[in-house]
């Protein structure tokens, strides 16, 4: 072949390959990204979390373009910082005194925001035998599903009201199950902890009668124990048309994995804070968020995404 053949040739392949290149940058670039996946834990179908997690998914998937917002079911409070804390999900909703405190070395969960008071529940039947929390010496009681805030606080309960150990007859349900012993004699009362109203228990006290024990009384055994998040908050009889109570409340957060991207976060609080109307129509509890209340989250530090969007807005 002689040299000018040989120049041809080598000219020939040198155009096939950057038309190769060419085309496969192309193609990269036009080739759709991956949405950001974002997974909220949340918990039972008839609580809270769970309602409020739901609007929050249809609010990022409507207005984030490259997001897919998801629900995932959970025990609740504990379940969902173990998922957060371990990439299992993105964000999470968690009562207060479920989190770590003193922890060492970089956080992998922060706050977006302070959303609400759950109110802890002691439901019973109105003629049962269960009218103060002594009278649950020796009963069965459900305190809660395994890795739910509410067995957590509920232990805590028990143990300054000195029914600790082997006092009541424990039973770990979760919400539904809980309804579900209580209607059948299974079961003589059952704690839950969530924000008003609940709507398992709206339910239930529409299809029986029912009667919700008053723990104000152990409010402060509770703050001298176990911190200062424990405060006294009414059920009133509006909310499900049984006498009024004061009880044990406990602020709830919604938590985000805390390598998530500062921009992403900071949309996520946003739209957080902006669509309150919109969630408050899923749950009322939603409602009662501000961004004035949202930045009060000890012993969780806010996300930079989060704490860059309050700081602009000056609550």
């Amino acid at each position: 072949m002689s040299r000018t053949s040989s120049s041809r040739a080598g000219l020939a392949a040198l155009s096939t390959v950057l038309l190769i290149a060419n085309l496969a940058v192309a193609s990269c670039r036009d080739a759709p990204t991956e949405p950001t996946s974002i997974r909220i834990a949340t918990g039972s179908p008839t609580a809270v979390y769970y309602a409020f997690g739901q609007s929050l998914a249809a609010i990022l998937n409507r207005e984030l373009p490259d997001v897919r917002a998801s629900v995932v079911i959970t025990a609740a409070s504990a379940e969902n910082v173990q998922l957060v804390g371990s990439g299992g999900a993105e964000l999470g909703f968690t009562q207060a005194d479920v989190l770590p405190t003193g922890t060492t070395g970089s956080p992998t969960v922060n706050a977006v925001a302070r959303v609400y008071d759950d109110q802890l529940h002691l439901v019973t039947t109105s003629g049962g035998p269960v009218r103060t929390v002594a009278d649950l010496r020796g009963r069965r009681v459900s305190v809660g599903a395994p890795g739910s805030g509410t067995e957590i606080t509920v232990t805590r309960l028990l143990e300054v009201a000195r029914l600790g150990g082997d006092e009541v007859r424990r039973e770990r349900l979760g919400l539904d199950d809980s309804v579900t012993a209580l209607r059948s004699g299974r079961i003589d009362a059952f704690f839950f902890s969530g924000g008003l109203p609940v709507r398992g228990i709206e339910e239930l006290a529409r299809a029986s009668a029912i009667r919700i024990v008053d723990l104000s009384e152990l409010t402060e055994p509770l703050r001298s124990r176990y911190g200062q998040v424990y405060v006294s908050r009414d059920i009133p009889r509006s909310v499900y048309g049984v006498d009024a109570v004061t009880t044990v409340a406990d602020p709830n957060y919604l938590i985000v994995r805390a390598n998530l991207p500062e921009p992403l976060v900071r949309e996520v609080t946003r739209l957080l804070m902006e669509r309150r109307a919109e969630l408050a129509a899923a749950h009322p509890a939603a409602g009662r968020m501000s961004p004035r209340s949202a930045i009060v989250t000890a012993p969780l530090s806010l996300h930079p995404g989060a704490a860059a969007w309050y700081r602009a807005t000056k609550p």
